[in-house]
């Protein structure tokens, strides 16, 4: 029985490979490829932007009459999914890149014109650098200084990296706990001693208002009350003499009769008794060596009142 899958072909002994007839297809001819979008771009018809990755049916073709060493150059066709506007782009060998031809605009990318510029530079300074055998000496010199810092930099990384590597995590965690301890305790010394100080300072003041209170609310001993003195109305005779004295030499005498000129000495010398606080005994006041009661105080009268009633018993007796 055969195989199904036959992987030998029989030939024929007479088989003749070149009168096998051959097509002859164009060289431009184009096929269907399925490709996804090379770069960023945007459609010039209607402004849609066309991302990179994004797959298409597009048809390749060869470039003809272009080349790049030997490689050949190929060409794609592809439609803008908004408004089926045709877009082209070719392949660029030389840059190991893609360049837009027309349908489109290419986006902007920062790190192919970084490249660009960079080998712009290389290629002026090997220009330079092959007409000055000075700049050649300075560009070695400026490089060697430059590659001198990077060493020194990546050793510094490197020793940071093996002192992070022998790093003891627990003895710093242990060492900072026991600083935030000591802290801590003499935090707490701290408000022990100002908590003390300041309850001394309020008992001092405690103590000090005490003390004043005490002194402004001490009672004053009352003075004794003076005791009038028995003898006291001797005393005074003498200056009941003296004032009715100068009265009669700045008044004059009071009359020829000697019952009222009596009567103001007496009642001068009642003002001075009364004045001292006693009321002088009366007639039959003592009897058998015993008090009687209590005399009634007289009113105090002064020398005005006196000439008052002196004046009113010498108009009674003109009268008479």
């Amino acid at each position: 029985m055969s195989e199904r899958k036959v992987l030998n072909k029989y030939y024929p002994p007479d088989f003749d490979p070149s009168k096998i007839p051959k097509l002859k297809l164009p060289k431009d001819r184009q096929y269907v490829v399925r490709l996804m979008a090379p770069f960023n771009m945007r459609c010039k018809t209607c402004g849609e932007y066309i991302y990179k990755g994004k797959k298409f049916n597009a048809r390749k073709e060869t470039v003809q009459n272009e080349s790049y060493l030997g490689l050949p150059i190929f060409r794609f066709y592809i439609k803008c999914t908004r408004c089926l506007a045709e877009i082209t782009f070719k392949t660029d060998p030389e840059n190991t890149d893609y360049t837009m031809e027309h349908g489109a605009t290419r986006n902007f990318q920062a790190e192919k014109l970084l490249e660009e510029e960079e080998k712009r530079v290389q290629k002026e300074r090997e220009d330079e650098e092959l007409n000055n055998p000075m700049k050649v000496l300075e560009n070695r010199t400026k490089d060697s200084k430059l590659e001198m810092e990077v060493l020194e930099n990546l050793q510094e990384l490197k020793d940071l990296n093996q002192r992070q590597a022998h790093v003891d995590f627990e003895a710093m965690l242990r060492q900072h706990r026991l600083s935030e301890e000591e802290r801590q305790r003499q935090e707490q010394e701290e408000d022990e001693r100002e908590t003390a100080a300041l309850v001394e300072e309020s008992r001092k003041r405690r103590l000090l208002e005490d003390s004043d209170s005490e002194e402004d609310t001490t009672p004053t001993q009352p003075q004794p009350a003076l005791r009038p003195n028995p003898t006291a109305i001797l005393d005074e005779t003498p200056k009941a003499k003296r004032k009715a004295e100068s009265w009669e030499r700045s008044v004059g005498t009071l009359g020829s009769r000697p019952q009222l000129s009596g009567l103001v000495v007496k009642k001068t010398g009642l003002d001075s008794i009364i004045r001292g606080g006693r009321a002088p005994p009366l007639p039959g006041a003592m009897k058998n060596g015993q008090a009687a009661g209590p005399v009634p105080q007289m009113p105090s009268t002064s020398s005005l009142s006196q000439l008052g009633v002196y004046s009113d018993s010498e108009d009674s007796s003109g009268s008479n």
